[in-house]
């Protein structure tokens, strides 16, 4: 099975932001991070946002069907009735998602030092006023 674009970039930008909690980041960043579309990543942002997944602050949809037949409207398939595809991708999807419920964001950047440095965040940097907890106030 193979990860759409846009699920692809949403799972970035979490990874991006999980590498330095409670730290925000411009779409700009994330972009210049991993070489990829702003425009795109308007799109996967706007849509974590409304999901609750990002808190999305103004500054300067989840994932695809994978058939037409698992849309909400049923698509337009004249084999729907008769077809056994539906079903396997089905199991697959299942399959899929039930690997990813093994996992969190947490524990895809439990190496947030390596990963900080190949996206050139310096974890130490601090905006000016912010408070890094455990660190001196």
């Amino acid at each position: 099975m193979k990860l759409t674009t846009f699920t692809d970039y949403s799972l970035r930008v979490l990874i991006y932001l999980a590498v330095q909690p409670g730290q925000r980041a411009t779409i700009a960043q994330v972009a210049q991070a991993f070489d990829v579309s702003e425009n795109h990543l308007v799109k996967v942002v706007h849509f974590l946002g409304k999901q609750g997944w990002l808190a999305n602050v103004r500054g300067k949809g989840g994932g695809d069907a994978v058939a037409e037949c698992f849309g909400e409207s049923g698509g337009d398939c004249h084999i729907a009735p008769n077809c056994r595809l539906r079903g396997v991708l089905g199991e697959a999807v299942t399959a899929f998602y039930a690997v990813l419920d093994r996992y969190t964001v947490e524990d895809l950047v439990n190496n947030r030092n390596q990963l900080a440095r190949m996206l050139f965040i310096d974890l130490h940097a601090q905006p000016k006023g912010a408070h890094r907890p455990g660190g001196p106030a």
